[in-house]
């Protein structure tokens, strides 16, 4: 697989007259989603593939369980998993 580099980077952005902030800024929306709730985490992802089961639903050995699985099948962080699994505990 090939490498990019910021030097290509930038070149493409200045050819394609994209902004260097617009590929810069990205990181902002990692600070957005990290503000995010257990709440707004579980509403905003599990709802993607499936209705989202009541927090009762499952004892919380079974969300532990459920969010490692989880965490993999939508490409969740550690720390989105675990603020969704908090929540769902009721922590």
């Amino acid at each position: 697989m090939k490498k990019i580099n910021i030097k290509n980077l930038i070149v493409a952005c200045l050819l394609f007259s994209i902004p260097v902030s617009t590929i810069i800024s990205g990181c902002a929306a990692s600070a957005k989603v990290a503000a995010k709730t257990g709440s707004q985490l579980w509403s905003e992802n599990c709802r993607r593939c499936h209705n989202t089961p009541p927090a009762t639903a499952f004892s919380a050995d079974q969300w532990e369980t459920i969010g490692l699985h989880m965490q993999s099948r939508a490409l969740l962080t550690e720390t989105e998993k675990n603020k969704i699994v908090q929540f769902l505990k009721g922590e």
